[in-house]
């Protein structure tokens, strides 16, 4: 396991009592594999120590009005380069079909394009194939880090951590492009849709647009 992505996956995960408690360990599991630059380990070990001193009700508080009210932070990858078609639900059981492919199971009731999801998936894998599959959806981790710096918002280094990793670097014309058509989110409509049956890899279009690490979330085997 890369214990580098396996940590970022949790720390942008709905925050808990466990995890709560695991951001004292946490900076510590990332310097030991050393994967990250110096800077990124600084940002960090910001986040950390920021909501380590966080009420955790304050702290979901503040998750979810950033996380589930804006289509710019969105956590779910085809968001952003799907929105509402119709074709977003065939491709999220594309990507569960590429999970199960490669020994990933999802037994949880997140969606596969869940990006904590998507980086337990690829703490499961080789650096470099990690860091090439990464580098698919670059752009779409960018626009989503440009968004959360906009706001000043700590998630922002975790998002900066994560496009780091990248075998590419985002495109800035491809980020722009994105920011430029990106539709405001209207949640009545979303929640008045039916859930979606879980749904290739990232579709082809999406280039445009101590303690120790605690178990696998999501029933990865």
């Amino acid at each position: 396991m890369i214990k580098t992505y396996k940590v970022l996956s949790l720390l942008l995960s709905y925050p808990g009592r466990e995890l709560h408690e695991f951001l004292s360990v946490a900076v510590k599991e990332v310097r030991e594999e050393a994967l990250l630059p110096a800077d990124k380990i600084s940002g960090l070990e910001t986040f950390c120590n920021s909501f380590i001193r966080t009420d955790l009700t304050d702290w979901q508080a503040e998750y979810v009005q950033l996380f589930d009210y804006s289509r710019s932070a969105s956590l779910h990858l085809f968001e952003h380069v799907k929105g509402d078609s119709k074709d977003r639900g065939q491709a999220m059981v594309n990507l569960m079909e590429f999970y199960k492919e490669n020994g990933m199971q999802l037994t949880g009731r997140e969606l596969p394009d869940h990006i904590p999801v998507f980086l337990e998936f690829l703490s499961t894998l080789s650096p470099a194939k990690s860091a090439e599959l990464l580098g698919e959806t670059v752009n779409i981790l960018e626009r989503i880090s440009i968004a959360l710096n906009e706001k000043e918002n700590l998630y922002g280094k975790l998002f900066q951590a994560i496009v780091s990793l990248s075998a590419k670097l985002p495109d800035k014309a491809i980020t722009r492009e994105m920011i430029k058509n990106e539709k405001p989110l209207d949640l009545d409509a979303e929640y008045e849709e039916a859930p979606v049956e879980f749904g290739g890899f990232m579709p082809d279009n999406s280039q445009d647009g101590g303690q120790g690490v605690p178990s696998c979330r999501s029933g990865c085997q």
